[in-house]
């Protein structure tokens, strides 16, 4: 039977090759298309996509994969990836060094492994299920900073915030008041590993993807965090609402989502 940390491997070669791809075509001129009013994708999404795909294939063709850009047929293995091949499109496209690579493993639908890569940074995270999370080879622990006035978070906001009212406007403002900080870079996989890295003491976000925060939550959980929904209930990857936190200031966050929604309806 193959230990989680076989799949790790793979996952990190996979992200290594589509890194070096992206780098190599970092702050060129880029064919852009768009997938909605905001959302872009580009010719260097589509072949990391291809690259990470194809290794992994190449050493598991039975497992299913879900990615962002491409339609694969899925067997019923009960091994699936689940693959953002570049999180931070509108970075990279504007050449803005802040994206990634991200890339995660379900076996029987529970995070077993997980890889998120920046290239520009050289900064690999991983995590397997009960052996914690690592950069660079190096354990992680989320921060020991409490209370939120203390904190330091991050957040984004739907590409569709312009025309739906569920564009996180209210909580930005709530928790911008209370925090000592928040950060807005454009990379939830890479918040949720700064969240698992102690750099950021809590983050949430809205409308997030599967491939977005897979990997994340992974690496939060295993690097002693918590991740649940806006109301604190249990988390999984499907859901579109995500709190990751220390654990210390994670009921200060559900909370005050909480206030914030109970204004908005009143």
């Amino acid at each position: 039977m193959i230990a989680y940390n076989d799949y790790l491997l793979e996952a990190v070669s996979a992200s290594r090759i589509a890194g070096q791809y992206q780098k190599s075509r970092f702050a060129s001129t880029l064919d852009i298309e768009m997938k909605g009013d905001k959302n872009l994708v580009t010719e260097v999404d589509k072949e990391s996509e291809r690259l990470i795909v194809e290794h992994l294939l190449s050493r598991f063709p039975d497992h299913d994969i879900v990615a962002e850009e491409g339609e694969y047929l899925q067997a019923g293995s009960p091994c699936r990836w689940i693959i953002d091949p570049v999180d931070g499109t509108t970075n990279y496209a504007h050449g803005y060094p802040w994206f990634c690579s991200s890339i995660a493993l379900e076996i029987e639908g529970e995070l077993v492994a997980g890889v998120i890569y920046n290239p520009i940074y050289d900064e690999l995270f991983t995590a397997t299920k009960g052996e914690g999370a690592f950069l660079n080879g190096n354990r992680l622990s989320v921060s020991s900073r409490m209370p939120l006035s203390n904190s330091l978070l991050g957040t984004g906001f739907p590409y569709d915030c312009a025309t739906d009212q569920a564009n996180n406007f209210a909580n930005f403002i709530a928790f911008q008041k209370s925090a000592r900080g928040i950060r807005r870079a454009g990379a939830a996989a890479l918040d949720l590993a700064y969240v698992a890295a102690g750099r950021l003491d809590g983050f949430w976000e809205l409308k997030l993807k599967a491939w977005d925060v897979a990997a994340g939550v992974l690496m939060v959980r295993e690097a002693g965090g918590v991740v649940t929904t806006f109301d604190g209930s249990t988390y999984d990857i499907f859901n579109d609402r995500i709190v990751a936190s220390n654990g210390l200031i994670h009921d200060s966050m559900v909370n005050m989502l909480a206030s914030v929604t109970a204004g908005v309806a009143n």
